[in-house]
């Protein structure tokens, strides 16, 4: 089965049990419950005008929306035990169900010939940021499994007419509307770096280095099918801040007028990005190496789909885990519930709002203090 197959099975079946856990709710409401081991028929036969309309709509919506063919035959696939050992929710593992979606689009793209690395990446946003290790390294012909801290997508606030915000520990907000720098779960294939210089800064002792910060473009499917024109891809968290232009003639880098911009060195690691998929400098350091030259996969949760469904559960009162549907805990405390914003939506107000708030011009870098 292909990763959106399996993707599309996991969230119907989530969807049917929370349609079962509200229908059995109302009923044990009404007094008129029966055991979890003899299923009520009542629950999926007509109430008639006793049922509320809200829990009608709500289990229609939830059970039966996109329902795929091949659910019926869909297994988890056959994950090695070291590696299952790895799964769980605790620090440092891997939620199941991000580990059979990222290893389900893993050996998709093997079995097409689109990816021959032996290693392979997921990444869980609904688990806490800033140093939580959340983003997955895999090597299952090494039996090698690593976790390393990941920023996730800060968004935006447009004050007055739209708040998706993130904070550092929590994302709640998700989407991939162009500018709205946020993290888009799904599919992605890693394609090909790029390395660029972005100027000097002072080192501990006192010495210029050139910083020159590797980027690695992503490529998707469905909601992550504007990755590339979103430069959404993954690079360390690092960044030159107060830049100005500093006399260096026989800098290899200087201009026709022998400057060279120098600035103050930012590392945000364990912060937020304007949607990629950003590593620590030591950790970026041993990452990307992996995806030179050789393709390979990352599978980002949560999709569009997870997000509307828990949701959902949440709206009617219910745990996702009470439901079968998975969101970090401490994560869901915090935001109360997630929301995707599909770029149908969003793009629409952030193209008015970038015509209502033109960017000011640009201006040249100035020269540094002393030059």
């Amino acid at each position: 089965m292909k990763i959106g197959e399996l993707a599309q099975a996991d969230i119907s079946l989530c969807r049917l049990r929370v349609a079962y856990i509200l229908c059995q709710s109302w009923l044990a409401d009404k007094g008129d419950n029966q055991s979890d081991m003899q299923p009520s028929w009542r629950c999926v036969s007509h109430q008639g005008p006793h049922l509320l309309p809200s829990v009608v709509n709500l289990i229609i919506l939830i059970a039966f929306s996109g329902l795929p063919r091949s659910f019926a035959a869909w297994q988890p696939s056959g994950i090695p035990a070291w590696l299952r050992a790895h799964a769980g929710e605790g620090e440092g593992q891997i939620a199941q169900v991000v580990l059979q979606r990222a290893r389900a689009l893993y050996l998709q793209k093997v079995s097409e010939g689109a990816v021959k690395n032996p290693c392979y990446f997921a990444m869980d946003a609904t688990r806490p940021g800033g140093l939580g290790r959340r983003f997955y390294v895999i090597c299952e012909t090494d039996r090698s499994f690593r976790a390393v801290p990941v920023g996730h997508g800060n968004g935006r606030d447009l004050k007055g007419i739209a708040n998706f915000a993130n904070g550092i520990q929590c994302a709640k907000n998700f989407s991939n509307a162009m500018d709205s720098k946020l993290t888009t779960g799904g599919a992605y294939v890693t394609g090909e770096e790029i390395t660029s210089f972005k100027g000097y800064y002072r080192n501990s002792s006192g010495k210029y280095v050139a910083l020159s910060r590797s980027f690695v473009q992503f490529d998707g499917k469905g909601d992550t099918a504007n990755a590339r024109p979103r430069a959404i891809g993954g690079h360390p968290a690092v960044l030159l801040r107060e830049v100005c232009l500093r006399k260096d003639p026989d800098s290899p880098y200087a201009n026709h007028d022998g400057y060279v911009p120098s600035g103050k060195l930012v590392n945000y690691t364990g912060g937020r990005s304007n949607g990629c998929t950003s590593w620590s400098a030591s950790d970026a350091g041993q990452i990307i190496p992996i995806m030179k030259d050789k393709p390979t996969t990352l599978y980002i949760y949560p999709e569009s789909h997870d997000i509307d469904a828990v949701a959902q559960a949440v709206k009617a009162g219910w745990s996702p885990s009470r439901a079968g549907l998975y969101w970090n805990a401490s994560c869901l405390k915090e935001i109360g519930s997630p929301k995707f914003w599909p770029k149908e939506t969003l793009e629409p107000i952030l193209i008015e709002y970038k015509k209502d708030h033109p960017a000011p011009p640009p201006r040249p870098t100035p020269i540094c203090k002393g030059q």
